[in-house]
């Protein structure tokens, strides 16, 4: 007789059983999944673990053979933590190869716009769009041998060569420079000279920066791992937790509606912020 059997005939074996064949599949698609007999353990209850990679995917669907974040699943996820209670610090990972400006633009300004401490770290790559969405945590962190790729905006598919197309292709790629030169220490004139470089990249203008290459320029904070970046970020959820002692664990804190509030109010609703820093911020 087996154990399955055993199991399954003892008193109260009913439920030992079906739960039983549930963990026997549970480890089951797990390994077929990550190559791990186990799952792995979760993240504390208090930090959500959010990853970017792939290619960020825009309006249109991208092929199967692609791996891409869809930034309509995001979405959810970030206003889903802003307001839960038990969530007091976000964990992104990015391994990104870039995408839809737009969408890179609306998870960067989200994760910005969040009101607990935030932590980035890029792992292998955080390239073209995801530079935006490295910078828009309180702290950023890079990988030793992860890189970063900055370049002119490009488009795919028909450009109509008229002067009113070059003028907004100007204006989207101003909207980009300014949301990274505002949530890091890079000047736009540092920014620009990367961005239009020629020599570094074959067949295109721009910059490869590695490592500790993109914090000398000031676009990332620091160099580090998983472990400094968790590090930090209890660091961040400690420090907001003793600015705001009046606040139950894990509450968001109040901030005035935008119409009554300006931009210096918005940067200081962080009470971990440092708003003498070089980005506003921790």
């Amino acid at each position: 007789m087996g154990w399955r059997e055993i199991l399954m005939g003892a008193p109260g074996g009913t439920t030992v059983g079906a739960g039983t064949a549930e963990a026997e599949q549970l480890r089951l698609q797990t390994l077929q999944q990550t190559g791990q007999l186990q799952p792995p353990p979760p993240l504390q209850d208090d930090i959500h673990m959010l990853s970017i990679i792939g290619q960020v995917e825009g309006h249109f669907a991208l092929p199967p053979k692609n791996k891409t974040t869809k930034y309509e699943h995001l979405i959810p996820q970030l206003v889903a933590i802003e307001q839960s209670s038990q969530i007091k610090g976000l964990l992104v990972l990015l391994n990104t190869v870039g995408g839809d400006i737009e969408a890179g633009l609306a998870i960067a300004e989200m994760i910005r716009s969040l009101s607990k401490p935030t932590v980035s770290l890029i792992l292998g790559g955080g390239h073209s769009i995801g530079v935006p969405i490295a910078v828009a945590a309180d702290y950023s962190f890079i990988a030793p041998t992860a890189s970063m790729t900055i370049h002119p905006v490009r488009l795919t598919g028909l450009v109509v060569g008229v002067p009113q197309m070059l003028d907004y292709l100007d204006k989207v790629q101003e909207r980009i420079i300014r949301f990274i030169t505002d949530n890091s220490r890079i000047s736009k004139e540092k920014l620009r000279e990367l961005m239009f470089r020629t020599g570094d990249l074959v067949r295109d203008v721009g910059s490869v920066l590695v490592g500790s290459e993109a914090v000398e320029v000031g676009l990332i904070d620091a160099v580090g791992g998983v472990s400094d970046a968790l590090a930090k970020l209890r660091e961040l959820i400690h420090q907001a937790g003793a600015a705001k002692p009046g606040l139950p664990s894990g509450a968001p804190a109040q901030v005035p509606p935008a119409s009554t509030q300006d931009a210096t109010a918005v940067v200081c609703s962080r009470p971990w912020a440092d708003p003498q820093s070089g980005n506003g911020r921790g």
